[in-house]
C-alpha cells in the first residue's frame, strides 16, 4: 500500500534528526537540473538513494505513482515534500508562521543575518562571549539550523522554517505543548 510506504520513507527522513525531510527537498533541488522543480521516477529514486533512504524500487515506484497525481511521469518534489511531512494541525502551522514573520523582519519572505539583529541577542553566546565568534558568525549559525543540511545560504525561506518544523513537531504528541513551546521559545 503506497500510504505504508510514505509512512516508511517518512520515519526514515525523521529518524535523520528535525532536518531529515528538508535534507532530502534540498536533494532534490540539487538534482533538478533544468530548474522546473519536479523529478521524473530515475530521478526521484536516484535523489532517494543519493540521500541514504531505502525503500526498494517497488515502494519507491508506489510512492511516485501516488504523489504523481495527474499521472505526467513527473514529481512536483514541493507537493511531494508537503506530504511527506508528517500532518500538522493548523494550530501548529500558525504558530510556526507567527514566529517565521517574527524573524522575518524585512518581509521579504526570507529570513538572513540582517533580519536578525536587534531580534536574537548573540551577546551570551559563549563563542561571542569568548571572541572566538563575531555577531555575525553567531547569527550564521543560529540560521544554519534551519537553512537546508547541503545547501547553506545563510538565507531561511518560510517552507525551510516549516520543515525544521515539522519534525520537531512529530516528536510532540500534544498541540497546546507544542505552541506553548514555540510562543515560549520565539516569545510570541
Amino acid at each position: 500500500m503506497a500510504t505504508d510506504a510514505v509512512s516508511e520513507l517518512r520515519q526514515q527522513c525523521l529518524n535523520r534528526g528535525s532536518a531529515g525531510i528538508k535534507g532530502l527537498g534540498r536533494t532534490f533541488r540539487i538534482m533538478d537540473d533544468d530548474g522546473s522543480k519536479s523529478l521524473d521516477f530515475q530521478e526521484f529514486q536516484k535523489g532517494l538513494e543519493n540521500y541514504g533512504v531505502s525503500v526498494g524500487k517497488d515502494k519507491a515506484q508506489q510512492i511516485f505513482a501516488m504523489m504523481d497525481k495527474d499521472g505526467s511521469g513527473t514529481l512536483n518534489f514541493e507537493e511531494f515534500l508537503e506530504k511527506l511531512r508528517p500532518p500538522m494541525s493548523s494550530a501548529r502551522r500558525q504558530v510556526i508562521a507567527q514566529a517565521f514573520q517574527k524573524l522575518d523582519k524585512t518581509g521579504d519572505g526570507v529570513v538572513t543575518v540582517e533580519d536578525l539583529q536587534g531580534v536574537y541577542n548573540s551577546k551570551h553566546h559563549p563563542k561571542h562571549k569568548s571572541g572566538e565568534w563575531t555577531e555575525e558568525q553567531v547569527f550564521r549559525s543560529f540560521l544554519d539550523s534551519f537553512d537546508s543540511p547541503y545547501d547553506k545560504d545563510g538565507k531561511v525561506t518560510l517552507e525551510e522554517f516549516v520543515n525544521y518544523y515539522s519534525g520537531v513537531s512529530a516528536s510532540i504528541d500534544s498541540d497546546e505543548y507544542f505552541i506553548t513551546m514555540m510562543k515560549n521559545s520565539w516569545k510570541l
